[in-house]
């Protein structure tokens, strides 16, 4: 009797496990669209979006995760590639949740597309070498990305997470000015 219980217990998770392998990749590719905003002038950042849960250790009123996405393809010499800005949602939180914070939270993506831009400018410059790429590349792209750290940093520094309210409309100003000047390199999508 235990052992008629067993093989039905047996075969009935076998059966599990065939759906959920079968399903699983539907899952995981409809997932990230949910999660990921992608970046653009039409669409701001809103609470909304913000799905994680604060972080308790944090003393921050928010906390804005990006991700600037870089695939690239050689074929015959031939440089191809993709580039996303996105804003994730759950691994984003707000904590007090003003439209002042949510401005300031803003700030962080749109210095996430400065860089994106950036990124973009430094590819379509870029002097392929079949003998190199692959390093130049990741050179390129991990520059990048420790120029946008710093200034993540130097902005929330500077502002003192938001709470400098005269830094902070100085900043966004800043930052407003940056993205227009790299305005010709937004078209990356």
């Amino acid at each position: 009797m235990l052992i008629d219980i067993v093989k039905k217990a047996m075969r009935l998770i076998k059966k599990t496990v065939v759906v959920f392998i079968f399903f699983l990749p539907f899952i995981v590719n409809a997932q990230p669209d949910e999660d990921l905003v992608k970046w653009s002038s039409d669409r701001k950042l809103r609470w909304t979006d913000y799905l994680a849960e604060p972080d308790t250790r944090s003393g921050a009123a928010a906390s804005t995760s990006t991700q600037i996405g870089f695939e690239y393809h050689v074929r015959d010499n031939n440089l191809t590639y993709t580039i996303s800005c996105k804003f994730s949602k759950t691994k984003s939180w707000g904590r007090y949740k003003n439209d002042y914070i949510l401005s300031h939270e803003q700030g962080h993506f749109d210095i996430a597309e400065i860089y994106t831009r950036r990124l973009v400018k430094s590819i379509r410059t870029y002097t392929f070498k079949a003998s190199s790429y692959k390093t130049d590349l990741r050179k390129i792209y991990s520059d990048t990305m420790g120029d946008k750290e710093k200034l993540q940093r130097q902005y929330d520094n500077e502002t003192d997470y938001s709470r400098n309210k005269p830094k902070q409309e100085d900043w966004l100003r800043k930052i407003k000015k940056m993205l227009e000047e790299l305005q010709e390199f937004s078209n990356y999508n």
